[in-house]
């Protein structure tokens, strides 16, 4: 919020009475039935633009028609209507659209798929992706550097494997340029490999060679599969890694997502870096940075499909999602399956179970919302159905 003079109020007037001090202006602002964030911004504006007082009304005037203008009508069913705004785009989305906007290279679920999967909490989302800022992030050097540190490297990523069965050995032919531009020497391999699998290994130039504990076939077989298995280096949860630059800073693109893990490797900008995941940016950050996530994630969803939805009903939608301190989804499991009214249950899913189990209970309900009030054909308590008029007579 900007408080700027126009031209019926100019502060710049030599011939205008002395500005209000600064107590008028703390009283005034005190004073206002506003929400404190929007006092606090007021108040910052007004010291510094110091009105006199007669300007200090004006613009409090000003500012109270605005925020009533901004306010909804009481009774307004805020709910419905944000259904109704989510609802009726959604419609208009693709069924099955797979690729990420800017990076050609990892693919994620957009469209109405991404959108369900938002709203449904997801504990595993079908494409996890991470956004990584650089603290250093003008330098392709040191991306690609801490690119390797993330994407997972496992052992056929550096070389050859040959399976000999005659003699019941592996053969591992490191690929030396691979080893060197993945920042790894042999001695890092071989410690790796023999922490993880328990055996020795002989070193031939750049060829290891690895034989079972036991001299048989289904050793032998056992242990190439374990061999694949050996993590040698960044996060088990990250294949790829896409370096892109933006303006004048790269960032990285993870397919998959460990936020946690990612903030112990040095060079990444925790402030800024993000996961797709609004329940892993809950367990990281907390609940008001999964609420902003969800707001973010279904807008950009949106946006991409060209469909246009005031912020605002997406805001609901998230509040609601996270206002018990966890992402609930919107669904039976969740807050559709929380709800007080028996009927409102019964109407969303698994019909006859919420019936009988309220029957057994002897469960009342109270009949205070819209669903129930519209089973049971009664005006529900919303817009002119929530306003009970007495008429009086006259004496």
């Amino acid at each position: 919020m900007t408080v700027t003079a126009d031209s019926n109020v100019s502060l710049q007037d030599a011939s205008t009475p002395l500005p209000a001090g600064r107590g008028v202006i703390e009283k005034s602002v005190s004073a206002l039935s506003l929400p404190p964030k929007i006092r606090g911004t007021l108040r910052e504006e007004l010291l510094k633009v110091k009105p006199n007082r007669e300007q200090l009304d004006e613009i409090i005037d000003h500012i109270m028609g605005g925020y009533a203008a901004a306010c909804i009508e009481p009774c307004d069913p805020v709910g419905v209507v944000a259904a109704q705004s989510i609802g009726e785009p959604g419609t208009q989305m693709t069924m099955r659209t797979f690729h990420y906007a800017g990076v050609a290279e990892i693919n994620v679920t957009l469209g109405l798929p991404r959108l369900i999967e938002i709203l449904d909490a997801r504990k595993n989302p079908s494409t996890p992706v991470m956004t990584v800022y650089l603290k250093d992030g003008v330098s392709k050097k040191k991306a690609q550097s801490v690119a390797w540190e993330i994407q997972k490297t496992t052992i056929p990523d550096l070389g050859g494997i040959i399976t000999d069965r005659a003699n019941l050995v592996i053969l591992i032919e490191v690929d030396e340029d691979t080893l060197y531009e993945r920042d790894l020497t042999l001695s890092d391999i071989i410690e790796k490999l023999e922490a993880k699998l328990k055996i020795p290994i002989e070193v031939e130039g750049y060829t290891l060679k690895l034989s079972p504990k036991e001299s048989n076939l289904g050793s032998l077989v056992q242990l190439g599969r374990n061999l694949k298995k050996v993590l040698i280096k960044g996060i088990e949860a990250i294949p790829r890694v896409v370096i892109q630059k933006e303006g004048s800073e790269y960032i990285l693109y993870t397919e998959g997502t460990a936020l946690q893990e990612i903030f112990e490797i040095e060079g990444v900008d925790p402030t800024r870096t993000t996961s797709n995941h609004p329940g892993e940016m809950c367990e990281v950050f907390g609940i008001e940075a999964a609420r902003n996530s969800i707001v973010k994630e279904i807008m950009e969803t949106l946006r991409e499909q060209g469909l246009n939805v005031d912020v605002k009903h997406i805001m609901l939608a998230a509040d609601m999602m996270t206002c018990d301190g966890e992402v609930k989804q919107i669904g039976r499991h969740g807050l559709s399956g929380e709800k007080a009214s028996i009927l409102a249950r019964a109407a969303f899913e698994v019909t006859v179970n919420h019936l009988i189990d309220a029957g057994i209970r002897g469960d009342i309900d109270e009949l205070s919302g819209v669903t129930e009030n519209v089973i049971v054909g009664q005006p529900i308590n919303l817009g002119t159905g929530d306003v009970h008029l007495v008429a009086k007579p006259s004496a």
